[in-house]
């Protein structure tokens, strides 16, 4: 039944799933109802003494309160609210449904909304202050409604990620955007928002670039480059305009000269890349090999010593307070030449043992005259334990040892799993700045003990891990979108400064809050993917952060047809079934084929399909053990289950649900 109830009147449920807040959240959703009233119903129950319990809308509630107190609301504003007669486990079903089951907006959305809202008049401030959000969110949103049609159009399909679009958007010229968008489009590599910002304010590359020098005019130009050509430029200043293709052909090249020198030396492989340094995201996945440099021979021992001797002159000079200018210059400069040749004498190449060689592989970068450098660091593939012929990995969840639970999973599947669960990590790491900055201050102290030949949980130098899947994105999970969101509130204010110098200083003055942001963020974009499963996806630490957290992944991830039981055999689908609806529920679809009953499942899993009320509840809490964090307990219903003993018996103490960072 619908009927308005004092704001006076409403109080707060004990059965209400939301234990947590998010301030911002909270902001935006008080300026919403500020500006536009309340535009979906509180769902209620009748309580004693006349008063309503809110099942579903308790933020608001608060919300409306904080803007009585403000004045801005009477204190029994009348309320719209849908009533219910039901039990108290209905009150909590519908209480989780109506916080679990939301859907962020697309960014392209969001941005031709805010461009409508400005097109009839409203500048920049008035959204912001309507929606509770920043000036430089609304702007950074106008700004991708500005972008080409094209790039728009992949924005809006998911065709191209948030950072991509904003790449994109380095410049204003669509033009340039479009024609950087198609050379993008068809290049057979995936490119990044670094190297798409790059192509979009350059345009073109100089004839001395590095990949121009590698593939040479004639080449360039016989696979249909252009070159534009002022009256005075020479081959050196002279415009290439087909960047992408100069990168095909660039890394076509290079992937010669690795196979080539992978021959020679007798290595198992040689990775080529385009850059000037080994990048994380070539050795990701990889550890160094013990490599000692080769031996000095008796000569150039001998040469050291002369070396040392004639330093010993040199540096006397220098010393002496008396000496005259130009016997201090010379002497510096022989110092310098001194140092030159010494570094020269011990930079010799690592030698592997014989036994390693055969399964080791180096790194092949490009210098910046246009020459392939081997770099001098042998690495190994980690071992994935369990790997079975077919390409599929026996899982053993935690661990390992008797009793656990074993799975067969491919691994594809177990990379794109691992991703998605270090995203609901990182967001919660990125929420909490103490624990962050915790993080931060042991991985850097525990670094110099770290052993080799373990895996650490986090890259912490800054940069963020690529996962071993390049390019995949789960762009429909929770807490990836909830993470982009985060990253695009951050205050990037202080990157205008003109050298690192003046940049750290504007950084400097950011407020507290601001710089906890930005710490938040950092240490949480270095986490590596995870799971929770023997072998190497295992991470033990991370699933310590998680315990200590309390995450409770199934708000952050659900399984579906596309990103699970479609990849999975038929017998891991009906026993998640068992899992949450016991044998009746498994037998129940035990004939059904195996793409009707991955859908089915899906609708299982998000509770929409018609069942009982404590089956639906453990299903909307239920996860692969792999996804959830070690000793992090599952939800009641599910912990509860007779069916669920295994599972149980793998988690530690009990916690309580984590941040509620949806809105």
């Amino acid at each position: 039944m619908i009927m308005t109830i004092p704001l006076n009147k409403l109080v707060q449920s004990p059965r209400n799933v939301r234990r947590h807040a998010d301030a911002a959240a909270d902001a935006e959703l008080k300026a919403s109802i500020a500006a536009r009233g309340l535009l979906q119903n509180l769902i209620v129950r009748p309580a004693a003494k006349g008063k309503f319990e809110v099942e579903a809308g308790e933020r608001r509630r608060r919300a409306m309160l904080e803007l009585a107190a403000d004045k801005a609301l009477p204190r029994d504003h009348e309320v719209t609210c849908l009533v219910l007669e039901d039990t108290d486990e209905a009150a909590v079903e519908t209480s989780l449904a109506e916080n679990f089951h939301r859907l962020a907006m697309n960014p392209a959305d969001e941005a031709q909304a805010f461009a409508s809202l400005v097109e009839g008049g409203a500048s920049s401030e008035d959204v912001a202050r309507r929606f509770g959000l920043t000036v430089r969110f609304v702007e950074g949103r106008l700004r991708l409604a500005r972008l080409a049609p094209i790039v728009f159009e992949a924005l809006a399909s998911g065709e191209i990620t948030l950072d991509m679009a904003k790449a994109f958007g380095a410049t204003s010229d669509q033009e340039i955007q479009t024609r950087v968008f198609e050379q993008v489009t068809s290049a057979y590599y995936a490119p990044s928002p670094d190297s798409i910002r790059r192509m979009v304010l350059s345009g073109t590359v100089r004839g001395s670039d590095p990949r121009a020098r590698l593939v040479g005019r004639d080449a360039y130009v016989a696979a249909g480059g252009r070159i534009e050509r002022e009256l005075f430029d020479d081959d050196d200043s002279e415009s290439w305009v087909d960047v992408a293709l100069l990168e095909s052909l660039a890394q076509a090249q290079m992937e010669e000269h690795a196979k080539a020198i992978a021959a020679e030396q007798g290595l198992a492989w040689v990775k080529p890349t385009l850059d000037t340094y080994a990048s994380h995201d070539l050795v990701g996945g990889l550890v160094r090999l013990p490599a000692e440099p080769a031996p000095l021979t008796e000569a150039e021992i001998a040469r050291l010593d002369e070396l040392d001797a004639s330093y010993d002159e040199h540096a006397a000079i220098l010393e002496d307070e008396e000496s005259a200018e130009e016997a201090v210059a010379a002497a510096e400069a022989a110092i310098e030449a001194i140092e030159r040749e010494c570094q020269e004498i011990r930079s010799r190449p690592p030698v592997l043992a014989p036994e390693l060689k055969t399964e080791a592989g180096m790194i092949l970068t490009l210098s910046r005259d246009g020459t392939p450098v081997l770099q001098p660091v042998f690495y190994g593939e980690r071992k994935v334990e369990g790997q079975a012929e077919d390409g599929e990995i026996e899982i053993v969840v935690g661990d390992g040892g008797e009793g656990r639970r074993r799975s067969a999973l491919s691994k594809r599947l177990v990379d794109e799993l691992a991703m998605q669960r270090r995203d609901v990590l990182a967001l919660h790491v990125a929420s909490d700045p103490g624990l962050a900055l915790d993080f931060m201050v042991f991985a850097l102290a525990d670094a110099d003990t770290h052993d080799w030949r373990s895996r650490s949980a986090t890259t912490l130098r800054g940069g963020a891990p690529a996962g071993p899947i390049v390019g995949f994105e789960a762009n429909d999970a929770p807490a990836t979108a909830a993470l982009a969101e985060l990253r695009t509130g951050l205050d990037e204010s202080w990157r205008s400064g003109e050298d690192a110098a003046a940049r750290f200083d504007a950084f400097r003055l950011l407020s507290e809050e601001d710089r906890a942001a930005w710490l938040g963020f950092v240490i949480a974009r270095t986490l590596e993917a995870s799971l929770n499963m023997a072998g190497e996806r295992r991470i033990a630490f991370q699933d310590h952060l998680g315990s200590l957290i309390g995450i409770d992944t199934a708000q952050w991830w659900r399984p579906t047809a596309a990103n699970y039981f479609d990849r999975v055999s038929k017998q891991v689908i009906l026993d998640a079934l068992a899992d949450v609806g016991g044998a009746e529920l498994s037998a129940r679809f035990a004939s059904v084929k195996k793409a009707d009953l991955a859908a089915s499942a899906e609708r299982v899993f998000a509770g929409t399909y018609i069942t009982e009320a404590d089956v639906r509840e453990r299903a909307l809490a239920w996860v692969p053990d792999v996804m959830r964090f070690a000793n992090s307990l599952p939800s009641e219903p599910e912990a509860e289950a007779c069916l669920g003993e295994d599972a149980v018996s793998e988690v530690g103490d009990d916690h309580q649900t984590p941040h509620e960072l949806a809105a």
